[in-house]
């Protein structure tokens, strides 16, 4: 625990940005496992393919990493 006040302040940002963070990346990765599912709708992959790129734009998820599902989700479609 910091005793320093600039300390006590970082920890409580590094808390709620985790907490955050965590949350996007669960929404994130519920949209892939429904977007690749046999059942995906094409709204569905939309939807997934915007969340991949919002988080590869904040940095959530790296943006080769966004570009590789992305694909994958693209190759599905045309099956």
């Amino acid at each position: 625990m910091p005793n320093i006040a600039s300390g006590k302040k970082n920890m409580r940002k590094s808390r709620a940005a985790n907490l955050r963070n965590r949350a996007q990346r669960s929404a994130l990765r519920s949209a892939l496992k429904k977007a690749v599912a046999t059942t995906g709708s094409p709204e569905e992959r939309k939807s997934a393919v915007q969340l991949l790129d919002r988080a590869a734009r904040k940095g959530l998820v790296h943006r080769n990493a966004a570009a590789r599902h992305k694909s994958r989700i693209a190759k599905l479609a045309g099956k």
